[in-house]
């Protein structure tokens, strides 16, 4: 490769940065490929959802020539909604980014059933008033957080996933049959 380099006559300064450009790649190169599960820049992005409280369906490529699509998104936001409130409210991009990342893990033709994402403060309040394990400050309430299952796939086998990913909490609740995620710190709990 050198002998390519200076048969085409870089200057210098032009060559160092290619070689040192180069190094950086072949670094890369040596990283496990799992590890660029966040690195979303060229592919189109889409998501397969069942709000279960609503038996409303959607899918969507929400991200297409390297952005966001905000018709998408604002249809993700009103599917994701307090289906008790009936309020709607911002999903966070890298949670939609990491179910689309876990509905590819499992096999993009199984759409994700939702039982709970944005939850307004009254809807919070109500159900932290009647069970402990509902947090009073949720990232619910931030859109920061999902609770899912996806048919045929068993919750122990999703939390291992999305533990994988280490992009934020993971809860696993096995009686109710779901796995919570959000994008705040990484942590996990459950049976």
């Amino acid at each position: 490769m050198t002998d390519q380099i200076d048969s085409i006559n870089i200057p210098s300064p032009t060559r160092r940065k290619f070689l040192n450009a180069l190094g950086g790649l072949s670094a890369l190169s040596a990283i496990p490929s799992a590890a660029f599960g966040n690195i979303h820049k060229a592919k189109d992005h889409s998501l397969s959802l069942v709000n279960l409280h609503t038996g409303e369906t959607l899918n969507s490529t929400f991200f297409t020539q390297g952005s966001f699509q905000e018709d998408s998104l604002g249809a993700l936001d009103h599917l994701l909604r307090d289906h008790r409130t009936d309020q709607v409210h911002p999903m966070n991009q890298q949670l939609i980014m990491l179910l689309h990342d876990l509905q590819q893990t499992f096999g993009a033709h199984k759409p994700i059933h939702v039982i709970s994402a944005y939850r307004s403060p009254k809807t919070n309040a109500m159900l932290s008033s009647k069970s402990g394990k509902v947090a009073k400050k949720s990232l619910h309430m931030q859109g920061k957080a999902i609770d899912i299952r996806i048919p045929g796939v068993d919750v122990k086998d999703l939390q291992r996933a999305a533990l994988s990913m280490k992009s934020g909490g993971v809860g696993l609740y096995t009686r109710s049959n779901f796995v919570h995620l959000d994008v705040g710190r990484v942590r996990q709990w459950g049976a």
